[in-house]
């Protein structure tokens, strides 16, 4: 399913807020809003990882969200470690839910520091999917600027993981996992972004979907 690009600005807590739709020709499943890396790294809503998530939603009738944390881009207000970029995350999702339906069913969805933030955001909104690559788990060195550990996720949340992740190591997901008796998608040989691997995950995401009634 194709999908048309369009730009949105959100009023957030510190600022405006950047961001872009996957608007595709129709509406069959619902509203996806997927959260980019780590900003101190370099991360943005145009993160290769980021993209192919929400091209995967929008490809399965979604529309979907993508956009800058706030001190990103265009995105006004400074870098907080996780609490004020889960607000962000809130805005965006009551903007979608404002503009496109609060009755159509809610995927949230991040990539790595973006993980970590959709996780702690599902909490709130409580979605109905929570759909995270290679998020930051475990135990949080000083330097990475995340100010609470990665909390517990639904059973059914699909996590995918790379073998040879140097950025989040794969035994730090189990670790977190593993309490929880939560399985993890690991893609043998990938490594933290993916390289070489975003059409294998696009499809994994999109299988997750196969049967799901939106």
């Amino acid at each position: 399913m194709s999908a048309k690009l369009e730009k949105f600005t959100v009023t957030g807590s510190a600022g405006n807020l950047e961001g872009i739709v996957h608007m595709p020709e129709e509406i069959t499943c619902g509203i996806a809003v997927v959260a980019h890396p780590l900003p101190t790294m370099g991360g943005t809503m145009d993160n290769k990882v980021a993209v192919t998530l929400a091209k995967a939603f929008a490809e399965l009738g979604c529309v979907a969200l993508r956009f800058n944390f706030r001190g990103v881009g265009a995105s006004e207000g400074e870098f907080t470690g996780g609490d004020g970029e889960q607000q962000d995350m809130v805005d965006v999702v009551h903007f979608a839910r404002e503009q496109f339906g609060e009755e159509l069913p809610l995927i949230l969805s991040g990539f790595s520091f973006g993980g970590y933030v959709a996780a702690r955001t599902a909490q709130q909104v409580h979605p109905q999917h929570l759909i995270l690559a290679a998020p930051a788990v475990g135990r949080f060195a000083p330097s990475t600027g995340l100010r609470t550990g990665m909390p517990a996720v639904s059973p059914d949340t699909l996590v995918i993981h790379g073998e040879h992740d140097d950025v989040v190591p794969l035994a730090d997901a189990l670790e977190w996992a593993r309490p929880q008796h939560l399985p993890i998608v690991v893609l043998p040989q990938a490594e933290h972004f993916f390289h070489g691997r975003l059409t294998q995950l696009r499809d994994i995401v999109k299988k997750h979907f196969t049967g799901v009634e939106f």
